[in-house]
């Protein structure tokens, strides 16, 4: 079964929100199985971050903590596209940024501990402060 690769999305962010739906795999949901390839995450730390068992993301794909856990990372994803321009730039910062206001946590951590809300309140200060 080969791998699809996850294309550039650059400022297309309805194009990543399309990739991430396959009618075949979740019909009604994001596929986590897309969502871990454009992450460039395995499935087991997929599970992981949604708090699942490692099976849950094979066997029941639309189980509610695994798609809740998405939902909030492309919360989070469009935000930061919307400050940088680009998907790819968005996905950059929220795996590999350490952010100083949350003791240096990157925000796929602090998405992964509940805390979506406070993220972005701080990126929508961050848009403030760009714009004005």
């Amino acid at each position: 079964m080969a791998t699809l690769e996850a294309p550039l999305f650059e400022r297309n962010f309805e194009g990543l929100m399309e990739f991430l739906h396959d009618e075949k795999d979740v019909p009604t949901a994001i596929s986590p199985k897309r969502y871990a390839n454009v992450m460039k995450l395995d499935l087991n730390t997929l599970a992981d971050q949604a708090h699942v068992h490692r099976n849950t993301i094979n066997r029941a794909p639309a189980t509610e903590n695994i798609q809740r856990y998405m939902r909030e990372t492309i919360r989070v994803l469009r935000a930061a596209t919307d400050l940088s321009g680009s998907v790819e730039q968005a996905i950059y910062w929220f795996k590999n940024n350490p952010i100083p206001t949350f003791r240096y946590k990157t925000a796929q951590e602090l998405v992964s501990e509940g805390k979506t809300d406070a993220l972005l309140r701080y990126i929508d200060s961050l848009q403030g402060g760009a714009a004005g």
